[in-house]
């Protein structure tokens, strides 16, 4: 029984009923739940940049060919494109099936006024700053701010003039390589904290938005889980499949990652742990270290079938009808939009205010319907996200033969087993007794 409650599955489980249950019943706590809650993702946050960095730069240095590098990413590149091409069809598909919107009474107008930010930001984001803003203009900089793609830029050009320097770079690899390790030991120690990150993200949600905000926009939520939940488990799962590994398998060795986004609905809170899971999965440190980061700002599976199936909702609520023609042009303006506010925080409103703007179909002003509701979407997008980042992984690392699959660990299932058969010896004596 110990042993099983000292499994840090179950703890986040504990720890997100714990949350609902005073989220309903204190919501003067709310404020104090979302410190903790931010308190403990900047305890992750604080990890991401070093871990992202020394990953890349030995896995790039520990390469003899860096043809390879440019290969690896630029099938990162398309496998990202392709699957969340396909993740904006089915996103739309759902939506023009189930019609979330349809019927849909607007009580009083719209209030515009809270989607000023977002129309603000929508309009200073262009593609083309998008790449510019790849290239660090300080490096310093870029990991004081924590910015993904720089770091993973900065990292890459670093561990190619390390791997430049052939046995005279030894010592600083072996160095980066210590340091690597400290820093995933610290991340060993922040993930003990976990759970009360876990609960204290949960209770702000329930607190501030409460249960009676979903009613009325219950039917587009319950679409977004289920077209979440097919394309997990049938497209991902085909991938998995062609690529001859066990969705089932993955998920299980990345069940605390999946709970812990679920507790906090941030994606970064698992970036450090998925990049350890997925060396531990048995992909190389050199694929783990281009794909995970990348996958962070260009394989957002979630969030586009979030935003495509938002764009349609809208479109319904509005009663306005879309022509074939005008979604495929929703979708392909998805496909740029859905990479161009990578990294910046509110993206997901973002993306979908400059892309209404861009169609110029469907009021603006329509964001602020979802307002009430996204907190409670973004737990979907965010495990579709990582899950879908990690999948990534493991077909990339496969297609370059960098992939060694790894005894299982049983920690999990044993402490599982001395719950259940403590449980079955009280079940016995106490029919026992009877």
């Amino acid at each position: 029984m110990k042993r099983f409650f000292s499994n840090l599955t179950v703890q986040v489980l504990i720890a997100i009923a714990l949350g609902i249950v005073v989220g309903l019943n204190f919501k003067q706590f709310g404020p104090t739940a979302e410190m903790i809650s931010k308190m403990f993702i900047s305890l992750i946050t604080m990890l991401i940049a070093p871990i992202i960095f020394f990953t890349i730069v030995l896995g790039i240095a520990g390469m003899s060919d860096m043809k390879k590098v440019g290969r690896v990413g630029g099938k990162a590149l398309l496998y990202f494109e392709i699957v969340t091409s396909f993740a904006l069809i089915i996103g739309v598909t759902v939506a023009n099936i189930l019609k979330p919107g349809a019927g849909f009474v607007r009580q009083g107008t719209v209030d515009a006024s809270k989607i000023v930010v977002y129309e603000k930001a929508a309009a200073e984001m262009h593609w083309g700053d998008f790449f510019a803003h790849i290239i660090p203009s300080n490096a310093f900089e870029a990991f004081a701010k924590g910015d993904i793609l720089q770091i993973l830029f900065f990292a890459v050009l670093f561990g190619y003039g390390l791997s430049l320097m052939g046995e005279s770079g030894q010592p600083v690899i072996q160095l980066f390589d210590k340091l690597s390790k400290v820093f995933f030991n610290v991340m060993k120690i922040v993930m003990k904290v976990a759970p009360i990150g876990a609960f204290g993200g949960m209770a702000f949600t329930i607190s501030k938005y409460g249960l009676k905000t979903l009613k009325p926009l219950a039917l587009l939520m319950g679409s977004v889980y289920l077209t979440m939940f097919l394309f997990i488990f049938v497209v991902l799962n085909l991938i998995c499949y062609l690529f001859k590994f066990s969705l089932w398998k993955y998920l299980k060795h990345i069940k605390e990652e999946i709970l812990i986004v679920l507790g906090t609905s941030s994606s970064e809170s698992a970036l450090p742990g998925m990049m350890n899971k997925m060396e531990t999965f048995g992909c190389s440190k050199s694929v783990v270290g281009l794909v995970i980061p990348t996958g962070y700002s260009f394989n957002l599976d979630g969030t586009t079938i979030y935003l495509s199936m938002c764009v349609i909702f809208l479109a319904q609520v509005f009663n306005i009808p879309l022509s074939l023609f005008q979604e495929l042009t929703i979708i392909g303006i998805l496909m740029v939009t859905s990479k161009g506010a990578a990294g910046v925080t509110g993206s997901g409103f973002i993306v979908l205010t400059s892309t209404l703007t861009a169609i110029k179909v469907i009021p603006v002003e329509g964001v602020a319907i979802l307002l009430g509701v996204d907190r409670f979407m973004s737990e979907a997008r965010a495990i579709t996200n990582v899950i879908g980042n990690g999948v990534a992984t493991i077909v990339i690392a496969k297609s370059e033969k960098e992939f060694t699959p790894q005894p299982d660990k049983n920690d999990d299932d044993e402490g599982t087993a001395d719950f259940l058969k403590g449980a079955a010896k009280f079940l016995t004596t106490f029919r026992g007794g009877n």
